[in-house]
């Protein structure tokens, strides 16, 4: 252990000061004194101290008023305080060990006695900050390792979902450049939603891809059919958000909880007209409100199978006029104020 400590010692008589600075000066340490607990508490405000020596019967502050006011400051509170004194009835020295001593010591003293309690308490104050600084290390590595650990957790469910879309793009409707259209305008709308923030917007463009990811359970007739649907298979053609959810309900990874909860409520609708529950309102999580506006504007915007491509004015009339009926009310007045920078995506290849 270093013993280059540096010691307060607090007493009103100065020889008093000098009797235990003479026992302790063979040991190495450095000396600071205060002859009034006034002193004493300008000293340590003001300088580093690795024990502390007080008198208790003092003019000003007593000792006990001293070694209280170090136990409320957290930068004092751990370094350790030995009372030094003449007053050895019991509830003195109850009253010591209540406001924070480490140890009391009754004048006269033996030198050695003073010698050892002091080395004692030194060692255990450094040993304390050893194992502290031991902890913050152990701490920072632990972190550092968790970090690491969900970080490649992270990119595993992004392997994942980009393998999941991959399989969608080769088996549905759907394409690869509407898929990232979709993430690009979802991760846009959340940037500028009050309620979200930065994580919400990483989570909801790793996850919105996974929207129609119900679609591969789906019959091929149905998915490739290049005219309109029957009433029979657009029933069958609901399945696929339950489907999905069900598929990818049981994972507590986050983007895929995302992705869970994006496919079930990405067809609902703000009025409740919407499947597969017919939600209503804040029952459908934003998430889901995000990208069914997203899904839709470019599923407009673009051809389809069955469809040919809308234009730009008409897809954004058509949104607008949904509002408060198919849409979230605020997620579309977002949508018209920034209108330019969706039609932007929107118009990506």
């Amino acid at each position: 252990m270093n013993l280059n400590y540096n010691l307060l010692i607090v007493d009103d008589v100065p020889d008093n000061i000098q009797v235990v600075m003479n026992i302790l000066k063979e040991q190495g340490y450095d000396f600071s004194y205060a002859l009034n607990g006034s002193e004493a508490i300008e000293l340590l405000k003001n300088n580093s101290f690795d024990l502390v020596l007080l008198d208790v019967m003092m003019p000003d502050f007593n000792g006990f008023e001293v070694c209280e006011f170090m136990k409320s400051d957290p930068r004092l509170q751990d370094i350790p305080v030995i009372f030094l004194t003449a007053r050895v009835d019991v509830d003195s020295i109850a009253k010591g060990f209540s406001v924070g001593g480490v140890d009391y010591i009754t004048k006269p003293f033996h030198s050695n006695e003073l010698i050892m309690r002091v080395k004692t308490h030194l060692d255990l104050y450094a040993a304390k900050k050893v194992l502290q600084q031991h902890n913050i290390v152990l701490e920072k590595q632990l972190k550092n390792k968790e970090l690491r650990i969900l970080s490649e957790l992270e990119a595993n469910q992004k392997e994942m979902i980009f393998m999941l879309t991959e399989l969608m793009e080769a088996t549905s409707d759907e394409t690869g450049q509407h898929i990232r259209r979709v993430a690009e305008i979802s991760r846009l709308l959340a940037f500028y939603h009050p309620s979200l923030n930065s994580e919400d917007e990483h989570v909801i463009f790793h996850a919105s891809p996974m929207h129609d990811i119900g679609k591969i359970t789906l019959p091929h007739s149905i998915l490739h059919k290049p005219s309109q649907l029957t009433e029979t298979e657009r029933e069958e053609m609901k399945k696929h958000t339950t489907n999905a959810y069900n598929i990818l309900k049981l994972s507590q990874r986050k983007f895929i909880k995302a992705a869970a909860m994006i496919a079930y409520h990405h067809h609902e609708c703000w009025d409740g007209s919407g499947y597969p529950q017919g939600l209503k309102g804040d029952e459908i999580h934003i998430y889901g409100r995000i990208v069914a506006i997203a899904d839709v504007f470019d599923a407009l915007t673009h051809k389809r199978k069955y469809k040919e491509a809308w234009t730009v004015d008409d897809s954004v009339k058509y949104i607008v006029n949904l509002k408060g009926k198919q849409f979230d009310p605020q997620l579309i007045d977002i949508f018209q104020k920034h209108l330019d920078e969706f039609i932007a995506i929107a118009q990506m290849e």
